[in-house]
């Protein structure tokens, strides 16, 4: 039987022209973009994390609004769309326009005006950006007999990295308000207008009066209106699938749950089909690996320092947690913890909820933003010396992977013993940290504080072969450990999970900063 062509994949390609015209792999999105235009809404507001697709998104609006309709052949949209009208499109793509001051910032929106300006023509009274912007608007109208269409990406690309700077972001906020505020003014001669970004800036801070912006980014019926799901990898890469399982010397079904582990589990509504991370699929089917592609492709500076700013801990960081919809979707400026900022930037992600109720229950999406997350965090709560604990991260590996937590416990007990003195480590919680960091470094489901009947378990480490029950204590010893496991039948909450369940009991000694001893039994089966 002969077999398909397989297609290339659009790694960082975010051209719609550019995927549909090579022969590229095009997931089709259009059913939404004609669901978006035919709706009573003229202004939307979307927000995804960073490489999920919004420019992909927002480049076919582009070709959509522009006529182009022999490059929607074959998709969706060519059945819905009778008209293809061509109308005038001013598209901002703000992502330019990062890690820059108040002056640069001003030059970066001249030149996004000047680009449209030479097009349709500028006022010579019109100075300001708010003035020109609003001539532009006017112009196009007039030239065409068209209302225009104004796409802007990644609207806030501008103002993140200065989210916790008390003086500068004020300051490119109120140019980034006084750049937007004349969409309020043009409506008579606007189509279609649509922004998209990570965070969410309150209306009042960002468009002044425009008020009817619709945010569609809980919105479930534009639930997978970026990123992509399951049913659209088997439908529309099965054969991609079977190639990718072959590299990977498995099956479809196994490829399909490592790729569900590493790369599914983003839902931005409840309820919501499983998300995969569009940049890492790719990624991973181009490669026939499956690394950490997103987290790789850079951890934003911004993130590290609310999280420090918030003092969120590793431990915070790796559970889950309830909130309500105000909690984790609240306007950026107004931020009283970070659990917005990780919300939108897609390092929490809702994994259940009653929407009736407005209650949703937040969590990391998957593996590899969990292992990004925690290596994140090792200069704070491990050690500045990255190498070393990657060093230290190998032996133990090795010695777990060989079912060996004795050994395991010991490369710990060295490695830890390496690492200078800090402030603030004379507390249990702080080594149950950077246990649940070094164990969740491993590649292993880590979770801490665990709920039985009796108590809650301090560790619950589960490898392919066995379930570690993880008792700490700091300056007493391992045997009082091992007997609050047993005093507490900390087992019994375990015995349907299918694995041999090992005990271990950890006693940290404080002057020595590390490991003071362990013991480590077997639970028999009943």
């Amino acid at each position: 039987m002969e077999q398909p062509v397989l297609k290339f994949y659009p790694v960082g390609i975010q051209t719609f022209s550019e995927l549909r015209e090579r022969n590229y792999v095009y997931i089709d999105k259009t059913e939404y973009v004609y669901r978006m235009t035919h709706s009573a809404a003229k202004y939307m507001f979307l927000s995804r994390p960073r490489r999920f697709g919004k420019s992909l998104l927002v480049s076919t609006l582009h070709a959509y609004f522009e006529g182009h309709k022999e490059l929607f052949q074959g998709l969706a949209i060519e059945r819905l769309e009778k008209e293809w009208t061509p109308y005038p499109v001013l598209r901002f793509d703000m992502s330019t326009a990062k890690h820059i001051g108040e002056k640069q910032l001003v030059e970066e929106l001249n030149g996004k005006l000047v680009e449209y300006e030479r097009i349709y023509g500028q006022e010579e009274s019109h100075v300001n950006l708010n003035q020109r912007m609003e001539g532009l608007i006017k112009h196009a109208y007039e030239q065409t007999g068209r209302q225009v269409v104004v796409l802007i990406d990644e609207y806030d690309a501008p103002l993140l990295d200065v989210m916790h700077e008390e003086a500068d972001l004020p300051v490119l906020r109120n140019i980034m308000r006084n750049f937007y505020s004349p969409l309020k003014a043009c409506d008579p001669y606007l189509r279609f207008v649509f922004l998209t970004g990570i965070t969410k800036f309150s209306q009042l801070s960002i468009f002044s009066e425009l008020n009817n912006i619709q945010n569609i980014s809980m919105d479930e019926t534009y639930a997978a209106i970026c990123g992509i799901t399951e049913e659209e990898i088997r439908t529309q890469m099965d054969a991609d699938l079977d190639a990718f399982a072959a590299k990977q010397k498995t099956d479809k079904a196994g490829i399909l749950n490592k790729l569900k582990e590493n790369y599914d589990g983003y839902h931005f509504t409840w309820p919501s089909p499983d998300i995969y991370n569009p940049y890492s699929l790719f990624n991973a089917f181009d490669t026939g690996k499956l690394d950490p592609f997103w987290f790789g492709s850079g951890t934003p500076s911004y993130l590290i320092e609310m999280l420090r700013k918030f003092g969120m801990n590793a431990i915070q960081l790796g559970s889950t947690m309830d909130a309500s919809k105000e909690d984790f979707d609240a306007p950026t400026e107004r931020l009283t913890n970070v659990v917005p900022l990780l919300y939108q930037s897609g390092y929490f992600t809702i994994k259940d909820g009653m929407a009736e109720l407005g209650i949703y229950t937040l969590g990391i999406p998957n593996r590899e933003v969990r292992l990004g997350l925690m290596r994140s965090l090792i200069p704070y709560y491990v050690s500045p010396n990255t190498f070393s604990v990657s060093t230290a991260l190998i032996t133990m590996a090795k010695s777990l992977y060989r079912n060996d937590m004795n050994a395991t416990l010991q490369a710990m007990q060295t490695f830890l013993s390496t690492i200078p003195y800090a402030d603030n480590t004379h507390y249990e919680g702080h080594y149950q940290q950077v246990l649940y960091i070094l164990f969740s470094l491993l590649g292993n489901y880590t979770d801490i504080e665990v709920r039985t009947p009796r108590g809650r378990v301090d560790v619950v480490m589960r490898t392919a072969h066995t379930l570690y029950i993880i008792e700490l204590k700091l300056d007493k010893d391992a045997d009082t450990a091992l007997q609050q496991i047993d005093l507490k039948q900390y087992p019994e909450r375990f015995a349907l999970c299918g694995l041999p369940i090992v005990k271990v009991g950890i006693n940290f000694d404080k002057e020595k900063r590390t490991i003071g001893e362990w013991k480590i039994a077997n639970v028999e089966k009943q």
